[in-house]
């Protein structure tokens, strides 16, 4: 009879089976990631199935492949930065960043409702979905969520009432509006920092 750590151990081992080509030390290093994040991820969530939990995780070659990308980058970048005498640095966004930008992009538009308010706001939206896109802190499904609940369905709003409506932005309808499409940023900017990837 199966025990119910199981699946945790055959997810990590898929993981370590799909790594084999990273260094010991690395593969070791995303292993015991994974089986914390796993860990702590049942206890904040004791209801939730464990096979939520892993697929919420991401697939074991995506997750290996993705690794190996990373290790391979890392490995070329230090090797010709310690050529030129520069200092490693990695390359990652910190998550909090695409997140703020989201978020803020309304905060914009309701500060600044002439130009250059609108401008930014729409250029925060487009850089902080793309940053949401590209960021390893979540999978595709949450991307995805994400980019539609931050930058989609706001904009298409927005976009529809200015439309339909016309009326200034000061008006009780439109300022009601706005609050309740801020509020919608930043539940799920929290959302997703809750479940981001460490």
């Amino acid at each position: 009879m199966k025990t119910s750590a199981d699946p945790v151990r055959d997810y990590l081992s898929a993981v370590e089976r799909e790594g084999s080509a990273l260094p010991a030390d690395r593969r070791q290093e995303l292993l015991a990631d994974l089986a914390e994040h796993i860990e702590v991820t049942r206890a904040e969530r004791p209801d939730a199935a464990i096979g939520q939990i892993l697929a919420e995780l991401g697939d074991p070659r995506t997750i290996a492949a993705t690794a190996l990308a990373e290790a391979g980058t890392e490995a070329a970048g230090a090797s010709a930065r310690s050529t030129a005498g520069a200092p490693a640095r990695r390359g990652k966004v910190h998550p909090l960043v695409p997140l703020l930008m989201l978020t803020l992009s309304l905060a914009f538009i309701m500060i600044f409702p002439d130009l250059p308010g609108p401008l930014f706001g729409v250029l925060f939206r487009i850089t902080g979905a793309v940053l949401l896109c590209t960021s390893v802190h979540w999978t595709t499904v949450q991307k995805t969520t994400g980019v539609l609940l931050t930058a989609i369905l706001p904009s298409a709003v927005i976009a529809t009432w200015n439309l339909s409506n016309g009326s200034p932005a000061g008006d009780t309808p439109a300022l009601l509006a706005n609050l309740v499409t801020l509020a919608l940023l930043v539940g799920t900017a929290a959302w997703l920092w809750r479940v981001r990837r460490a």
